[in-house]
């Protein structure tokens, strides 16, 4: 038996480890499987090249809980070590390895949000365990060796007489961890962390029901086989390649990545890359709608199948955090903080890459299946408007798949809709003007006016499109967007011809200050000389002032202090309309302080601002003129 001591120069290392090596104490048990994983994986290397002249099988792990004795048993068939190999690895290696770490982080470890380290991951039984043993025979013909540590640097170090390859550790729970002897505690945890392990995982055994026989009697009763509960899927659907499944087996994995979610996803996108690094994953489009508030940390981030972490920032681009799915990569680098990983280039060439193969998949998507793409359009364009704002790669890519509604329904991608509306929606300055709707039902009114005169009117309604329209006028200098109720339709888009007021210069100067004494400050009048067919009083809002405001209260534009501005709206009075004569000609102020606030409240109507105390008074009013 050797006994000695862990050279070690960090005064109480222990403690130092319990408190800092990693954020999360429960994370030792990923740590220990995924070691046992890769002294597997090591034993099936070294079989394939014929370095190990030894049976690779069908190795599996096993973690076994012993309540009653305290302790913790994670069992691999794995490599196995030679004591002079733990004497190396565990006493030398790791631990100068966990010393280095902690030496370099030890003052701000625990608030940097540390992720992950594996290679020092054995040490972190010491989190949870006051006492450690490792038995271990290694694949070579040599003894088993037996290590023990209580969680001093004192060690012992003595021949075991295990026969079997592989190594067990053997965990002595702490008091202050006890609840890691709770099998639904140890279940959960290798639900959350090892689900995807690529060796199978052992916990405990399960009963299997047998077939019944062809030729059994009516009486028959099935018979049960007591067997291995394996709770991971070794062979997950992102380590396959994707012409080796079909839609069902995409849609099956989404269902075991999350459970408690019945909705099918829209559509998946599977990422498979080997050069300039490796990345691999399934990302999937879930219907969303135009709600910003859908719940981040969906995405999973694996390293080698262990799972790492939920929060993918920095990682997967922003705009498709609403996303769900898994990425895999070996190149992100686990022991560095979450804002090193955001600074770190490999981490913003797979970024770059994400965005770019979605880019591409949306392409494909739209081009083999345009009607599909459509009818899913309204589930997904938040996160693409959103994609188009924040990432400039996708936003290149973008004019090829992104789409501009109609209120009839009709899907047009931007250059298709400049070449529509081109010869009807150019105005006098040359500059196309594009209408649109924020609510088909609230604008219903303006929309019909348009349509009388054969425009098209976008409906455009997601919370983001202020911004989007704002980079497109940009980047389109002779594109212009303007919702169908910021003025009235022959000044939305304005043509050479111009209708002759009926009303003098005078007349006009009259009436505009009548309409000014019963006219609430919030509404600027202005006089138009319209059909005279067309509605006598028009609420507009100015495009710009709405927009801004807009933008300001969806951050990121707009300008500032906007967002809380009141609303302010035009009052556009048609000239050439019998009521403005009307109104003109009343010499008796109050009928004409009657007429223009029945008017104006009728025009409120039509924009739904009629409400409350005001609504209930124009009913009033209302009943009483037709009695």
């Amino acid at each position: 038996m050797t006994t000695g001591k862990i050279n070690v120069s960090v005064e109480n290392i222990f403690p130092l480890i319990k408190k800092f090596l990693y954020n999360d104490h429960e994370i030792f048990l990923r740590e220990l499987i995924s070691n046992g994983t890769d002294a597997t994986l090591k034993l099936k290397h070294l079989t394939n090249i014929g370095e190990a002249k030894v049976e690779y099988g069908n190795p599996i792990l096993e973690v076994k809980v012993d309540k009653e004795g305290k302790k913790l048993h994670i069992i691999d068939q794995g490599i196995g070590m030679t004591a002079e190999e733990v004497e190396k690895y565990i006493n030398q290696l790791a631990f100068s390895g966990a010393e280095e770490f902690l030496e370099k982080y030890k003052d701000t470890a625990k608030d940097s949000g540390i992720i992950g380290h594996f290679g020092l991951g054995f040490y972190s039984a010491f989190m949870v365990a006051s006492k450690v043993e490792i038995i271990t025979k290694s694949y070579k013909d040599e003894p088993a060796a037996h290590w023990i540590c209580d969680g001093s640097p004192e060690f012992s170090l003595e021949p075991a007489d295990k026969t079997d390859r592989g190594t067990e550790i053997i965990l002595h729970i702490a008091d202050d961890s006890l609840e890691f002897l709770e099998e639904f505690k140890i279940k959960e945890l290798l639900n959350k962390y090892n689900k995807f392990m690529p060796i199978p995982i052992k916990f405990g055994t399960k009963t299997e029901t047998l077939p019944k026989p062809e030729d059994a009697p009516e009486d028959y009763v099935n018979e049960t086989i007591e067997v291995d509960n394996i709770v991971n899927n070794p062979n997950p659907a992102w380590t396959k390649q994707p012409a080796d499944l079909n839609e069902e087996d995409y849609k099956t994995f989404y269902h075991e990545l999350y459970p408690m979610q019945f909705e099918e996803p829209l559509f998946n996108i599977h990422l498979n890359v080997d050069y300039p690094f490796n990345l691999t994953g399934i990302l999937y489009f879930p219907k969303l709608g135009s709600d910003m508030q859908i719940q981040k940390d969906k995405i999973q981030l694996y390293q080698n199948q262990v799972f790492v972490t939920d929060n993918v920032e920095g990682i997967v681009p922003e705009f498709l955090m609403m996303l769900r799915g898994v990425v895999d990569s070996p190149d992100i680098p686990l022991n560095v903080s979450r804002s090193g990983l955001q600074a770190d280039g490999a981490v913003k060439k797979i970024s770059n890459y994400i965005t770019r193969k979605v880019a591409d998949k949306l392409k494909s998507l739209f081009n083999e299946n345009r009607a599909d793409f459509e009818a899913k359009w309204n589930d997904i364009k938040i996160v693409l408007e959103y994609g188009m704002l924040s990432e400039d790669k996708f936003y290149e890519k973008a004019g090829a798949f992104v789409l501009y509604p109609t209120v009839d329904d009709k899907y047009y991608t931007l250059d298709e809709l400049k070449e529509n509306l081109k010869d009807n929606q150019t105005d006098k300055d040359g500059k196309l003007v594009v209408l649109y709707a924020g609510n088909k039902e609230e604008q219903h009114s303006y929309i019909e006016i348009a349509k009388e005169k054969g425009y098209e009117v976008l409906l455009l309604d997601s919370p983001i499109i202020s911004h989007l329209m704002q980079k497109l006028e940009n980047d389109n200098k002779d594109l212009t967007f303007v919702r169908v109720d910021s003025d009235h339709i022959d000044n939305l888009i304005k043509k050479e011809e111009t209708t002759i007021s009926k009303l003098s210069e005078e007349e006009k100067e009259s009436l505009k200050t009548s309409l000014e004494s019963y006219i609430p400050k919030t509404y600027t009048v202005q006089l138009e000389a319209m059909d005279s067919q067309a509605a006598p009083f028009i609420i507009t809002q100015p495009e710009f002032m709405r927009r801004m405001k807009e933008m300001s209260q969806t951050g990121g534009g707009g300008m500032f202090g906007m967002g809380n501005m009141p609303e302010m709206y035009n009052l556009v009075v048609n000239t050439n309309s019998p009521l403005a004569t009307t109104i003109l000609s009343t010499e008796d102020k109050t009928a004409q302080e009657s007429l223009v606030k029945q008017a104006l409240d009728l025009a409120k109507l039509s924009q739904n601002l009629l409400k409350g105390e005001a609504l209930t008074a124009f009913v009033k009013r209302s009943f009483e003129l037709i009695k």
